[in-house]
């Protein structure tokens, strides 16, 4: 038996919680929640980062919260860009109404195509289109525009 209740958010490390907002609001529509900042012992001991100091916001998108962090402290983080093959990737999918309008959107904000925009030929999907786009910090959505089926 589960113990899970429901999920709560989607958090994405970002290098400019700024920039990072402005993309989720300003393309997508999300509205923000709150803005924080999360530090001292609280933060180290839960994330495991000694000296953590986290400059956050909640986004709603859709009914789902997108937690976007950008750590202030400590210096010296990594930066990775996974592919989508690479183990411990993730992507976030939103089904959207018009994938080419989205698509360009978000490439206003800095967000690129990772292959082409693609449309599933065969089974219970068939019609359905599909994108994934990177930003720069290395984060990946998939969109899909779900074709209208006749009754």
């Amino acid at each position: 038996m589960t113990t899970v209740v429901s999920v709560a958010h989607t958090g994405i490390t970002v290098r400019s919680l700024e920039t990072a907002a402005a993309f989720w609001v300003g393309a997508l529509g999300a509205e923000v929640e709150r803005r924080f900042v999360l530090d001292g012992a609280f933060a180290a001991d839960v994330t495991g980062v000694a000296g953590a100091r986290i400059s956050a916001a909640v986004l709603v998108l859709g009914g789902h919260r997108i937690e976007l962090l950008e750590y202030l402290e400590p210096a010296g983080r990594q930066h990775l860009e996974p592919r989508p093959n690479d183990l411990g990737s993730w992507h976030l999918a939103l089904d959207v109404t018009d994938l080419d309008l989205t698509v360009a959107r978000c490439g206003e904000h800095g967000w690129r195509l990772a292959g082409a925009i693609g449309t599933m030929t065969t089974g219970p999907r068939a019609g359905t289109r599909f994108a994934y786009l990177h930003d720069r910090d290395g984060a990946t959505l998939e969109l899909i525009q779900r074709v209208a089926r006749t009754p």
